[in-house]
């Protein structure tokens, strides 16, 4: 009786230890796909050098987003104010951004501060909320019905 209660302990204990090796192991791994971003507020109160890439996360503020076309089939001159409702913080970039873009939702952008403030974004993601639907087929989503 002795002998199989001690098997027990030593299966659980093996077992235990399987799960964290597994654990450490997916753990370590999935870090590196992790995206992590500061809110303007911890970006201004961290004062990055200029020319540090950072990610930068918050609200795209309503009437801010503007695009200047350089050329008909060239990139375009992107400009808003990304804010967590404290700070806000300008942004300016070159390229495309994506078609989730908008005022009042979210963005992730990634680049660096310059002397001024102004944040130089190299990538723009744009974040959806959780009641996100993808459009039907032939359908064009309701926030690109109009002109920003």
């Amino acid at each position: 009786m002795l002998e199989r209660i001690g098997a027990r302990r030593v299966v659980l204990i093996a077992a235990l230890g399987v799960a964290v090796l597994v654990g450490a192991f997916a753990a370590t791994n999935l870090a590196s796909s992790t995206v992590y971003y500061l809110t303007p507020s911890e970006a201004m109160a961290r004062k990055l050098p200029t020319g540090e890439t950072v990610r930068l996360g918050g609200l795209v503020k309503t009437g801010s987003l503007s695009m200047k076309p350089i050329s008909f089939h060239g990139p375009n001159d992107f400009e808003f104010v990304i804010t967590d409702g404290n700070v806000d913080v300008r942004v300016l970039g070159r390229g495309a951004i994506p078609g989730l873009l908008r005022e009042g939702a979210g963005a992730v952008v990634e680049g660096s501060f310059a002397a001024d403030g102004t944040f130089l974004a190299t990538q723009v993601i744009a974040k959806h909320d959780e009641v996100y639907t993808a459009p039907k087929a032939g359908q064009t989503p309701p926030h690109r019905t109009s002109a920003p």
